[in-house]
């Protein structure tokens, strides 16, 4: 019995980089596995997006922190 499993249909669009900077990445992935360029390229944005997120959500926290301390409480 197969399995009913749905999938968004991806789309895609260009961006548009230096030929210099798509070889020394062509090569880079040589090493690492990955099938493309435009894969590589996707993963490491998908990993700096993360961590601009994570990075935000800590120097919020930290902001909170500091106006609960100047409030008095002990944080």
């Amino acid at each position: 019995m197969k399995s009913k499993r749905r999938t968004k249909k991806q789309e895609f669009t260009s961006i548009s980089i230096p030929t210099t900077l798509f070889k020394k990445v062509e090569k880079h992935i040589e090493e690492t596995g990955f099938p493309s360029v435009s894969g590589y390229v996707a993963y490491i944005l998908r990993v700096l997006l993360t961590e601009g997120k994570k990075d935000k959500s800590d120097y919020e926290a930290e902001l909170i922190r500091k106006r609960l301390r100047e409030l008095g409480y002990e944080v």
